[in-house]
């Protein structure tokens, strides 16, 4: 059995030329501080306590603060009654 052979047609690739586009020069948004540096230090003195068991919660039973987030909290919160630079509260 005799195989077929089969012929192609050689193609020739178009060159194409692509445009040099220039690219358009962004200005960045110069990034602002979420919180004063005021803020900064309510909350480090808030985790100072919390780390020497002096924290306490500011409700009825005033119980030992041992949570991180909490001691947090509690240092943003001082920092927001002050009125320093602080995010609003998300609810």
């Amino acid at each position: 059995m005799a195989a077929k052979k089969t012929t192609r047609k050689k193609t020739t690739r178009k060159k194409t030329m692509r445009k040099k586009t220039t690219r358009k020069k962004t200005t960045r948004k110069k990034s602002t501080r979420k919180y004063g540096p005021k803020a900064g230090k309510k909350v480090k003195r808030a985790m100072e306590e919390m780390k020497s068991g002096k924290l306490r919660s500011g409700s009825k039973s005033g119980r030992k603060v041992t949570s991180r987030k909490q001691a947090i909290a509690i240092g943003l919160s001082e920092a927001r009654a002050e009125g320093d630079k602080v995010p609003k509260k998300k609810s």
